[in-house]
């Protein structure tokens, strides 16, 4: 039974793969070219006039924000798009009939979303080679928080397919709610530069938690305690999974 199930989950895991690697001109080609941009206009640009940040040159400062804000962007993307996809054509009654338990679909589904977020993390690392010597304070923060930062938006994705009605829902969430949560997680600018009402008022966005200890495992900088900021992620991780869970068990939002 443990064999037919590492095979489920596998099948799920490597179709996840394929679709973004077939596609690879629409899924890992464009972040590479947003983030060049940004690399070449608010750090070069932009940061030279600003210069310093928190001790280290802006250019330095926003690197590590930068590849974390495309493996959340695309982590979440990723699943939300092949969920919805699998439910709009069908595909996902094939799954549901089978002797599949959820804990395997989910699992394969977020297998795929952290292999593309990673993967363009990666790449995005390799892009700001050319603007920036690569350094790193703490592996293990560094690996700890792409990781469950990558686990954690492929869930958000996999709950935003769930409850999407149309293609448009899907674009809502990421519009509306990821791409604001995110300029405002402090990708451009440290959270010493706001006043105290400021800071706290930031602190209920999780994403400067990720950011944050992101930031902290490449320069050392650390603006928000690193137990909070792995509490913080383990439990909206632990929420999310129960959530989609129980919305596949209840069949919730699996047919169009």
């Amino acid at each position: 039974m443990i064999r037919l199930y590492w095979i489920a989950l596998k099948s799920i895991w490597m179709k996840e793969v394929n679709r973004f690697t077939r596609i690879w001109i629409q899924t890992l080609l464009p972040p590479m070219i947003t983030m060049s941009l940004y690399f070449v206009i608010f750090g070069k640009l932009i940061g030279s006039k600003i210069g310093h940040m928190n001790g280290v040159n802006y250019i330095e400062f926003i690197v590590p924000s930068l590849i974390m804000m495309s493996v959340i962007t695309n982590a979440y993307s990723n699943v939300a798009s092949s969920f919805f996809n699998a439910k709009f054509q069908r595909n996902i009654e094939e799954l549901l009939v089978a002797p599949v338990p959820t804990h395997i679909i989910i699992i394969g589904y977020i297998g795929g979303g952290m292999a593309r977020g990673i993967c363009v993390g990666m790449l995005v690392s390799i892009v700001s080679l050319f603007f920036v010597p690569f350094q790193v304070h703490s592996w293990p923060m560094v690996l700890l928080t792409l990781l469950l930062t990558s686990v954690l938006f492929s869930l958000a994705g996999l709950l935003n397919a769930l409850f999407a009605k149309s293609f448009d829902d899907i674009s809502l969430i990421p519009t509306f709610i990821l791409t604001p949560l995110t300029y405002l997680g402090g990708v451009f600018y440290s959270l010493t530069l706001l006043s105290s009402f400021w800071q706290s008022i930031s602190k209920v966005n999780p994403i400067v938690y990720m950011i944050s200890g992101f930031r902290y495992g490449f320069l050392g900088l650390k603006e928000v305690p690193l137990s909070i900021t792995i509490w913080v992620i383990t439990t909206l991780i632990f929420v999310f999974y129960l959530l989609v869970w129980y919305l596949i068990e209840k069949g919730f939002g699996l047919r169009t």
